[in-house]
């Protein structure tokens, strides 16, 4: 995938994994586009980094964000060729689904789930502008149902319910050029990962890998490191 010119968009993109691939794409050239709740951390995150990066209001969890910034992308670039969906949050381990906490599982499900939905369905069109869009909803493994056992419901519901829409999307997109793929970036050292975790640079880079994927990659997979994860 030739990278001059390209513009991609990471959702969650001030800090962690998100800002992490941001920095691995500028360095390949895209104009990084941060989507942020807050527009002066994300300035100030954008600015530590080299190349084309910018912040980009874009609260997913607000109904008309998503939708808003896409008018924006619109006016000021006519496409976008990377969407990274990467805004997650309650990685709840210490929870039960038998004794569930309301508020996180919607609150989960709101940015985990229906962000990254209002978020593709917003820059779908954007992403087909140009005939060779990328898709990347970042997932966990902990939404896998082969491996699924207790605790931290809201986070593996949500992440499941994740990888079922990115098999939905990615047939609804195919033949538009659009390639849509969910990523586990593996257990990562961040503030939500904790310590312990592989560094985030290793995290990103599955992710980078499904953004530069070329015309005849694979669409509709789950996979870490570019290898396959059962679902």
């Amino acid at each position: 995938m030739n990278t001059n010119n390209k513009v991609a968009l990471v959702t969650g993109g001030n800090r962690g994994i998100g800002l992490e691939t941001g920095r691995q794409l500028a360095a390949l050239g895209f104009t990084v586009l941060l989507g942020v709740r807050d527009r002066a951390r994300g300035e100030a995150a954008a600015q530590a980094l080299d190349g084309a990066v910018e912040a980009i209001a874009l609260d997913v969890a607000a109904p008309d964000a998503a939708a808003r910034a896409a008018d924006d992308v619109q006016r000021r670039f006519g496409r976008l060729d990377v969407l990274i969906n990467n805004a997650a949050i309650h990685y709840d381990t210490g929870s039960r689904a038998l004794q569930p906490d309301w508020t996180v599982i919607r609150e989960a499900f709101e940015t985990n789930v229906f962000g990254a939905w209002r978020t593709a369905v917003a820059f779908a069109p954007l992403l087909g502008a140009g005939g060779h869009g990328r898709l990347v909803n970042v997932s966990s493994e902990g939404g896998s149902l082969a491996s699924m056992g207790a605790g931290a419901p809201a986070y593996s519901t949500s992440k499941a319910t994740l990888n079922a829409l990115t098999r939905v999307l990615a047939a609804e997109l195919r033949g538009s050029g659009v390639l849509v793929n969910a990523i586990c970036p593996g257990w990562v050292a961040t503030d939500m990962g904790g310590p312990g975790g592989r560094p985030v640079a290793q995290g990103a880079a599955g992710i980078v890998w499904a953004a530069t994927l070329p015309d005849d990659g694979p669409t509709g997979g789950f996979f870490r490191d570019g290898k396959k994860l059962p679902w």
